[in-house]
Order: structure tokens, then C-alpha cells, then sequence
């Protein structure tokens, strides 16, 4: 598995107000990607957080645009006139976090839009396994585009991470929140999948996974070498998906209120 490595060489418009300020940007590919911030209010555990759901969600044969690395130097945002941008963008030197911007793409809404329950319950296992907090029905974080399905924005997954403590008890959360997920009425095949996905998510591939977080993005642990931080994660991500019957259980719970 390898993530390609992009300069970014302009920066077009900020995409949405709010902390994150993510943007839209362009690299020295010629291609536009939306740009994550190291400098961001979240800091690089939010970038961390969209590589690996990002890619777990590929792993299990989701949608998911192209994630890239999109290098800053410190030359770059000087001349910008907005102060609150320069001072993001001056604070994200180095390496930040892309996703391919799928131009013209139109935001999922689940009263016009069905989706097929075999995806829908896809999505649900992925979001109750990555403890994924954002992909309700006021923010769904999935677009369509091409006439399919597109994941985007993982940042809120992982928040175990924003306190280090007990990440082995964490990893069994079943994770109630599920029951507020924008897909859950259709998720179906909840059971069935959770097979499924377990096949495709081996201990290598989580590992794969995990290996590829950058280490200047895991500097915010004062205990733990890069490493070790790799390391917890990996055996977060595999104690939750051995015990996947417990966020499974959960999910199922919640989808009685539409039955």
C-alpha cells in the first residue's frame, strides 16, 4: 500500500466556516484535492483519523476518494489576505492530508436517495467498528457522484485517541451512538456483513493500515515513541474487530425503534 505524495502549489477557498477550515486546493499534479490541516483545531489526530478510516473503508470495498499526502513548505500561505487562513496555513507546514475532489458530486440525502440495504449495512458496520460520530442524518458525509455512493470525511472517527487511557477497555465500546446513524433504518444485513467484513480486514491489512500514518503526526503522545502509538492503534483496531458482535449487537438494538 503506498499514498503518493503531493506539493501543494495553490491554495483556492476554504470550504465550509467552522474550526477545521478545510479547503479546496490545488497540487503540483494538476489535480484539486480537498486539504485537511494539520494546523486545524483537532490538530494531526483528525488527519490520522481520516487516513485510517479512509483506508479501512476501502479495505472493505467502499467508496472512498483518492487520499493523498500534500506537503506545505514554509513559504506557502505568506502572501494570503485572511489572516485566520495564514495563520492555518502557517501553522501546517509539512505534511497535511488530501482527498481527491469529486467535482460536481451532490450531498447523499437519505430522503431522496435509498440505498441498497447490502451497502447500507456496510457503512453501518464501518462507522459502529471505527466509532465513526459523524454520518448522521444533519451531516451524512457521503456524496454521490458518477451516479454511486462516496464516503468522505473520517475525522470524528477514533476519538479514543483524544484520551490515551484505557484503550484496551475502549476497544469494547459497543458504541451506542450508532443508534443515531443516517443509514441505520436500512442496514438490513447488519449480521451477514459483519462476516463479511471480518474476512476482508485481516491483522496484516490493519497493520498495512496503520503503518502508513506519518511520524512527524504522532508527536503529541510525551510517553510514546511513534512506534508505540502505532501499536496501540493496531491493537485497537484488532481487539474491536475480534469482539465485533458487540457494536453489532448494538446496532441491531437500535434498528428495534424501526421495526
Amino acid at each position: 500500500m503506498d499514498i503518493r505524495t503531493i506539493n501543494v502549489i495553490r491554495y483556492i477557498t476554504p470550504l465550509r466556516e467552522g474550526g477545521s477550515l478545510p479547503a479546496l486546493a490545488e497540487g503540483d499534479d494538476d489535480f484539486k484535492y480537498v486539504v485537511k490541516f494539520r494546523g486545524a483545531g483537532h490538530g494531526t489526530r483528525a488527519l490520522i483519523a481520516e487516513l485510517i478510516g479512509g483506508e479501512i473503508a476501502r479495505a472493505l470495498q467502499l467508496r472512498v476518494p483518492e487520499i493523498v499526502f500534500l506537503h506545505l513548505d514554509e513559504a506557502f500561505g505568506k502572501t494570503e489576505g485572511d489572516e485566520e487562513i495564514q495563520d492555518l496555513l502557517q501553522g501546517s507546514q509539512g505534511i497535511n492530508l488530501g482527498l481527491y475532489y469529486l467535482s460536481g458530486a451532490l450531498t447523499y440525502d437519505p430522503a431522496v436517495t435509498t440505498i441498497d440495504p447490502e451497502l447500507a449495512s456496510r457503512i453501518v458496520w464501518l462507522d459502529a467498528y471505527l466509532t465513526n460520530v459523524d454520518r448522521t442524518v444533519k451531516n451524512t458525509n457521503m456524496l454521490l457522484w458518477n451516479k454511486e455512493l462516496w464516503l468522505i470525511d473520517h475525522g470524528a472517527c477514533l476519538y479514543f485517541h483524544f484520551n490515551w487511557d484505557d484503550t484496551e477497555q475502549k476497544a469494547l465500546n459497543p458504541f451506542p451512538l450508532i443508534s443515531e446513524h443516517v443509514l441505520l433504518q436500512q442496514a438490513t444485513q447488519l449480521p451477514e456483513i459483519d462476516s463479511i467484513c471480518k474476512n476482508l480486514l485481516s491483522g496484516d491489512k490493519i497493520r498495512e493500515i496503520v503503518s502508513l500514518i506519518p511520524d512527524e503526526w504522532l508527536n503529541w503522545a510525551d510517553m510514546q515513541t511513534p512506534g508505540e502509538m502505532r501499536e496501540i492503534y493496531f491493537n485497537f483496531l484488532t481487539e474491536r474487530l475480534a469482539y465485533s458482535e458487540l457494536f453489532v449487537k448494538e446496532a441491531l438494538n437500535a434498528r428495534k425503534v424501526f421495526i
